[in-house]
């Protein structure tokens, strides 16, 4: 559904959204696309002539930072990201401002998650899932089935023909990974995870990457937000995407930040982006979100689920934002020690694995299956517990920022270590099994 610049602007100045006359710019820090912040920004300047709103594209990891940075002379009206732990962040460290939205119709929850901050220092204005992407076309000439569960993606199949960003550069990846990690568990999360990292054909710094490796026909399939997917498709890509059964949906969010030099504009947009005329602007091809009032589903594309009437979304698990945020850093840079950073080295203990299971399928060979589960063990084998990984002597450590402690750079080595030993063993012991299968 395209909507027009002119007929929105004129929509808005009937409804008597447009009170807001300030001349002027409103300076928002976001880490979306200019895909869908150009959109936004076209309609919210054609309502309000005379204002202007800059974006500023930043990772969320380095929004925060930016804000933390700045705090003392701060130059942003607007925070707006889709990871809400971050939002969290920003105000436990007083980087918020509360404000009331005039919009009327919001819902409090979508799915089992609150929309809105309870205390209104930030506002979810789109719904967001997680799930895969895939292009069809790479799918069919490569003789692959489409995958319906993360499970899939860890089977032989896939291997190398898988992409994700990494949570350490994309706040919503790092919503995926955590996904996971609460939907099954930490250990069995972890090792979901690595058994689909040895299935990755790269891991990308961006999650913008991962639908443009998807789309291109580069890889296969890619591990997303869902308006990834979405907007492709409406794009008139050869790609679907689908939600697996244990994943999560939570509001994309905006905040107002503290001491914001034009707090009218900031609020102005707030209101605007939530309006229905705001909402509507979401079904753009190049967007694809699923919006937060429920007034404009009417007019939603066709194939757009409704996260407010579709039952699956209300069967998807309840995000822990802050587990999630407590130990954010934490989780990256696990992800990162055990699989970016040994991307290599994995890929091939799992190809080892795969090709022992291939080879024992419908045979009876008890050593060679007890090896191949030490194999899978190796792989699996974590460097810390659940409670380790939330305990203030490793959360503290990586309190640094962009500058990493001593005790920080310390973990990650070791975590290296344990990760580039255990899969080696694993390898070993997979290619021994392989080798009594002759």
């Amino acid at each position: 559904m395209k909507i027009g610049i002119v007929a929105l602007s004129a929509a808005l100045l009937l409804s008597g959204t447009a009170a807001f006359a300030q001349q002027g710019t409103v300076t928002v820090v976001t880490s979306f696309s200019k895909d869908v912040t150009d959109p936004f920004k076209a309609a919210f300047e054609a309502a309000y002539p005379g204002t202007t709103l800059e974006v500023q594209n930043k990772s969320t990891s380095s929004g925060v930072v930016y804000l933390e940075e700045t705090r003392s002379n701060n130059q942003t009206d607007l925070f707006w990201a889709s990871a809400p732990d971050a939002f969290f962040t920003l105000k436990s460290q007083g980087l918020l401002w509360p404000f009331q939205p005039t919009v009327e119709g919001i819902p409090d929850t979508v799915g089992s998650y609150h929309v809105n901050d309870p205390d209104g220092y930030f506002f979810g204005f789109a719904a967001s899932g997680y799930g895969m992407m895939f292009n069809t076309r790479y799918l069919d000439a490569n003789g692959i089935a489409a995958p319906s569960e993360w499970e899939d993606l860890a089977q032989a199949q896939y291997h190398d023909h898988v992409v994700m960003a990494a949570p350490s550069r994309s706040g919503t990846t790092h919503l995926t990974v955590e996904t996971i990690l609460q939907g099954e568990g930490w250990e069995n999360g972890w090792k979901l995870l690595k058994l689909i990292g040895g299935n990755f054909q790269q891991v990308t710094d961006r999650s913008f990457g991962v639908p443009d490796a998807v789309n291109s026909g580069q890889a296969g399939v890619g591990i997303v937000i869902d308006f990834f997917g979405f907007s492709a498709k409406a794009s008139g890509f050869p790609v679907d995407f689908v939600y697996p059964s244990v994943t999560t949906v939570v509001p994309a969010n905006i905040g107002i930040v503290a001491s914001a030099p034009n707090q009218e504009g900031a609020e102005a947009f707030v209101n605007f982006l939530l309006s229905e005329e705001g909402q509507l602007v979401l079904f753009e091809p190049s967007i694809q979100r699923l919006p937060i009032n429920p007034s404009v589903y009417d007019r939603a594309p066709e194939g757009l689920p409704n996260p407010f009437t579709d039952a699956k979304f209300a069967s998807m698990i309840t995000f822990d934002e802050g587990m999630s945020s407590a130990r954010g850093a934490v989780v990256d840079a696990l992800f990162d020690q055990t699989i970016t950073f040994q991307l290599d080295n994995l890929s091939a203990a799992v190809a080892a694995i795969q090709g022992a299971e291939a080879a024992l399928e419908g045979r009876d060979n008890a050593e060679a299956r007890g090896l191949i589960d030490e194999a899978i063990a190796l792989v699996a084998a974590l460097p810390i517990t659940a409670p380790e990984a939330a305990s203030a002597d490793i959360v503290d450590a990586f309190k640094g920022g962009d500058q990493a402690t001593a005790r920080q750079s310390q973990l990650e080595q070791q975590w290296a270590a344990f990760a580039q030993e255990n899969y080696a063993a694993a390898k070993q012991k997979a290619e021994a099994a392989l080798a009594l299968l002759g």
